[in-house]
Formats: structure tokens, C-alpha cells, sequence
């Protein structure tokens, strides 16, 4: 039933900005920030920090980057909170400005598990400038027990770092995976907010959703219409639907699906797709079958699993 603890982060804009080199115009964004705002979500993710050394502007789009002067063109001072991505080795805290000029209200850093402690370095520098803090450790399904111990012992003691996410990178885990991931860190972590992050290669986005929030899990990632890197995430608009709390509205997301997101899904193609159930399946990142999903081959599915069991035969 309703919960006032529960929160929706909705990342389209971050997720789904890897179908598109984060190209969405400022119109766009804008659009999906109003439509969020007027739904009643709480936190929408508009890209990454990254550095233009790194990173060419010629290549990529503005929500790639997040400078600030492109966010105060699309976003207000509201109730919708403003959060940011930073990659661990992608960005210096350096470029941010203090949390009192600018329109960003969080940042989650992410990073794989042998880099807890770079990631807690940033966080402790953006926390120090005035911003929410989390960690995104990516790729859990492939962490080993005793790092993963390790990781959320330093995370709890680490009194500048406001909350950590279990992240399902490649849309892996099964709901008795998240219920264990969810105890583990929810027990570990007590002082922490704890969140969630799915990927649908399975067709599991939502029900993994689920299963963290009846474990106790209080912040939610979705997408409109699911939009993301390879098979998406969890939507935005289930989650709406599911959730008791009065205060989401779930008309200017239908809206927006309506207006936007369909004829995007049919440029994009994102979502469930064989190959993503391939790779899913097996545990692995999803480079592989976004690639054959942009080739001419994209349908011998059996030849695309032969050449994932026989990387695994390698290994």
C-alpha cells in the first residue's frame, strides 16, 4: 500500500540518451520535465557530467555533458528535483559548481566495484559543495561476495554518501537475487537510502522493481515507455500505476507517450529484443546485441547465441 518513503527517479533522459548520443533537443527535454513535474515525480536524472577532454560535443549532445546554463533552458526551481550521473573517471568535481548555483539537486556516481573508493572520494567532494549523494555500483551481478561485503561496509560508514542503488546493468537478476541484494543492502547500509535500478532483457524490470520495494527498497528508477540502453528499464508509467501515493498523476505521462515516445521506440528501438534476451540471460553486457540490432543480421538470433556460448566456451 502507499508509502510516503518511496520515491521515483525518472531517467529517461540519462538512460535513454544511450539509444540517441543524449541528442534530444531542448525542447524535448523540457517537455519531459514538465510532463514529470505535473505527474508528481520526484527526482528526474537529465544526463551525465562529463568531461568535453573526454567526451566531443561534436559527437555527443548536450545531456552528455549537463552544463548548467543547458539545464536552467529546460528546468525550474520545483518539486521536481534535478539529478546528474557522473562515471566514475569521467568527470572532475572541479567543473561543478556549489550546489547554491545551480538548479541540480543530486548526484549519483557511478562506478564498478573495484572503484567503491574513487566513487567515495566524489561523493565527498560533491557533498562538501552541497548535493545529495549516492552510488551506483553497476554491474552487481558480476561482484564477488566479499567485495560486495566490503563495498557497502565502506559505503555505511562513509557519513558524506546519502544513499546507494542495486543496480541490475544487464537486466541478469531474478527476484530471489533482488530479494537477497535488497536484505543485504538494506541490512548493511542502515543509515542509507537504498534504490533500484532494472534493466527489462528478461522481462523483469518491473516485478525486480516490485520484489525491492516489498523487501524495503524506497527509491525507484523507471523510464517513459521503458526508454534505454538496449531492452530499457523499468517504466515510469508502471510504477505510477502501481504505486498508492495520491500525489502522482499519471495523465501528462500518457501524454507524452503519446506524443513523443512512440514514433521514437520506431526510430530507437529499445526494449525487449531476442539479442538482449541473449545477453541478459547469459549475464553479459549488452554491447554485443546492440551492435547486431544495428547490423543487417539482426534476426539469426540462433547464430548471435552460438557466438555468446562460445565467447563463454573461452573463458
Amino acid at each position: 500500500m502507499f508509502r510516503p518513503e518511496i520515491k521515483v527517479l525518472d531517467c529517461t533522459i540519462r538512460d535513454g540518451g544511450l539509444c540517441n548520443n543524449h541528442k534530444f533537443s531542448h525542447d524535448f527535454v523540457r517537455r519531459v520535465f514538465q510532463a514529470l513535474k505535473n505527474a508528481g515525480v520526484d527526482y528526474m536524472e537529465i544526463g551525465y557530467k562529463s568531461s568535453k577532454d573526454q567526451f566531443s560535443p561534436d559527437k555527443f549532445g548536450p545531456w552528455k555533458f549537463c552544463d548548467d546554463k543547458d539545464i536552467e533552458q529546460v528546468a525550474e526551481d520545483c518539486s521536481l528535483k534535478i539529478s546528474v550521473m557522473g562515471d566514475v573517471g569521467r568527470f572532475s568535481p572541479a567543473d561543478v559548481k556549489p550546489r547554491s548555483e545551480s538548479l541540480v539537486n543530486t548526484y549519483r556516481i557511478a562506478c564498478y566495484i573495484k572503484d567503491v573508493d574513487k566513487a567515495l572520494k566524489l561523493t565527498e567532494e560533491l557533498k562538501a559543495k552541497g548535493y545529495e549523494t549516492f552510488i551506483n555500483i553497476m554491474a552487481i551481478s558480476h561482484a564477488l561476495e566479499p567485495e560486495l561485503d566490503e563495498a557497502l561496509s565502506q559505503i555505511e560508514n562513509a557519513k558524506y554518501v546519502d544513499g546507494i542503488y542495486i543496480v541490475d546493468s544487464f537486466g541478469y537478476l531474478y527476484s530471489e537475487q533482488i530479494h537477497y541484494l535488497s536484505e543485504k543492502y538494506i541490512s548493511t547500509c542502515k543509515s542509507k537510502k537504498v534504490g533500484i535500478h532494472t534493466h527489462n532483457n528478461l522481462q523483469l524490470a518491473f516485478s525486480n522493481t516490485i520484489e525491492g520495494i516489498i523487501k524495503g527498497v524506497n527509491y525507484l528508477d523507471g523510464t517513459i515507455y521503458g526508454m534505454g540502453r538496449g531492452a530499457g528499464n523499468c517504466t515510469t508509467e508502471l510504477l505510477l500505476s502501481f504505486l498508492k501515493n495520491p500525489k502522482f498523476n499519471l495523465r501528462p505521462i500518457l501524454d507524452i507517450i503519446s506524443s513523443d515516445f512512440i514514433d521514437m521506440m520506431a526510430k530507437y528501438r529499445w526494449g525487449y529484443q531476442i539479442p538482449y534476451m541473449i545477453t541478459g540471460s547469459l549475464n553479459k553486457h549488452p554491447r554485443s546485441a546492440i551492435a547486431v540490432m544495428d547490423s543487417k543480421n539482426w534476426k539469426n538470433f540462433t547464430e548471435f547465441y552460438e557466438a555468446r556460448i562460445a565467447e563463454e566456451d573461452l573463458v
